[in-house]
């Protein structure tokens, strides 16, 4: 039988995301794939498998899922509402889906991205390298009610286990690097942007994400007269009106907006997880200081695996305690019940 996971409920926008196409930047094709690719390797350590496996993107609301057979799962990236035929399940953890059984995820507790990875992956075919939908370019498809996932074969058996909770879900500051129009912005502006307090809007997508602030916009001079060249995720463009947008996975691979600053890579995550009305703030750092950033976050995420803890189960959540056998020679009590009829 193969194994699969059919979604009975989805919502809007969800999709198979993975670490997407490196590689097709010259092509026009931006690399996609996960917005929070943190997500991707917090499951990978919970389940001990490879961060290039697929998993469901949930963008602000969950759904409900069946699996055809026994099945590993890792709830990562913005906190949902979980539960496992109404039993609450723990965030950031691994955990048994028993097949038949009903996994109903809700809308986040805060974040915007949620992630369900299975053990072994979803399968579908791949496309120019991965299984990543990328809806701009018009490979793959939003997942729909109804549909069947094909989830690939799992070595792993490890589950029961936890990350610590991490803090990338309510804004926050983001470090910037100079970009290649920076130094089109006056000085005054620059000084400005550093101090500003912005607000994510409720504009955003897999493309990018509207900021607003109080006050006027930032504008270069000639701004509008900027050549078209490369650009690429973190990149912050500033829209003729002034208002700035932070790129994301599947941004444009050209344009002409001036860019006033990048994020770096490892803070890419906090934003992609901003949610409508968060707070966000941008701090420059050198590029010698971006990559000293960057090596220590390669070190953290190898250290993920070390991290994940067991997950101590409450006894009051195990619905049916009394059908384990706690203590060797104790059983439920029922043995004498049926002796006796």
């Amino acid at each position: 039988m193969t194994r699969s996971l059919t979604i009975h409920r989805i919502g809007p926008g969800a999709t198979v995301q993975d670490l997407g196409r490196p590689g097709y930047l010259a092509f026009g094709l931006s690399r996609g794939g996960a917005a929070d690719r943190l997500a991707l390797y917090e499951a990978a350590a919970l389940l001990g498998q490879g961060a290039d496996l697929a998993a469901v993107e949930l963008p602000g609301m969950g759904g409900v899922f069946e699996a055809s057979e026994d099945m590993r799962i890792a709830l990562t990236g913005a906190p949902m509402r979980a539960s496992l035929d109404g039993a609450a399940l723990v965030w950031n953890a691994s955990h048994l889906l028993p097949a038949g059984s009903r996994l109903e995820i809700g809308p986040v507790t805060s974040g915007a991205y949620g992630y369900l990875s299975v053990g072994g992956g979803v399968a579908l075919p791949e496309l120019l390298g991965a299984r990543s939908a990328h809806l701009t370019a018009g490979l793959g498809a939003a997942l729909e009610t109804g549909q069947v996932l094909p989830i690939g074969p799992d070595k792993g058996t490890r589950v029961g286990m936890k990350l610590p909770a991490d803090g990338r879900f309510d804004g926050g500051a983001l470090r910037v690097v100079p970009s290649l129009q920076t130094g089109f912005f006056p000085d005054a502006d620059m000084e400005r942007f550093g101090q500003t307090v912005f607000t994510r809007d409720a504009r955003a997508n897999r493309m990018g994400v509207r900021l607003t602030s109080d006050g006027r916009g930032f504008h270069v001079e000639g701004g509008l007269n900027v050549v078209s060249e490369i650009i690429v995720p973190g990149d912050i463009q500033v829209t003729g009106d002034g208002t700035p947008f932070i790129l994301s996975a599947e941004c444009q691979t050209t344009g002409g907006y001036p860019r006033i600053a990048t994020v770096i890579p490892a803070d890419m995550p906090r934003a992609a997880q901003a949610p409508a009305g968060a707070r966000l703030t941008f701090r420059f750092i050198t590029h010698e200081e971006a990559t000293e950033v960057e090596a220590r976050l390669r070190k953290d995420v190898a250290a993920l695996l070390r991290k994940a803890e067991p997950l101590v189960r409450d006894p009051a959540d195990i619905a049916d305690l009394l059908s384990y056998t706690l203590i060797s020679g104790v059983t439920a009590g029922d043995d004498l019940e049926r002796e006796l009829t």
